[in-house]
């Protein structure tokens, strides 16, 4: 193991441990904010790529620990791809919708979740009739 695996695993576990850090220290808002059914879009958005982001790194983080500690197969390399993919796929989802509100400049969208659910609610009882 040379001084780049050392300093990349190490980086890794920090990012690691910084968005769940992040993530931990916001939950009150969300909670509180699902709660009275009201949002931030930009929240959201931050939720969701911060979300993808850790998923990411901890998968990145495996990748790497397989290389270094010689536990590599390839079942886990299949495995850590397809996940790495899910991964990438949040990720890039959730800074295109942060892009987005950042180029509209539409920072205070909130999304309106009881309404979304009595309108789901509402559909559903249409259909059912």
């Amino acid at each position: 193991m040379g001084i780049i695996d050392i300093i990349l695993l190490l980086l890794y576990v920090i990012a690691i441990v910084t968005a769940v850090y992040i993530l931990f220290k916001h939950r009150s808002y969300f909670h509180e904010r699902f709660k009275k059914g009201v949002v931030s879009v930009f929240m959201l958005a931050m939720l969701f790529f911060l979300a993808a982001y850790t998923f990411k790194m901890a998968i990145v983080l495996l990748i790497r620990a397989s290389t270094v500690f010689g536990f590599a197969s390839p079942e886990l390399s299949v495995w850590l791809l397809e996940g790495w993919t899910l991964a990438q796929i949040g990720t890039t989802g959730g800074l295109i919708a942060l892009a987005w509100l950042t180029w509209t400049g539409r920072y205070d969208q909130f999304v309106q979740l009881r309404r979304l659910d009595k309108k789901i609610e509402e559909d559903i009882d249409d259909a059912d009739a």
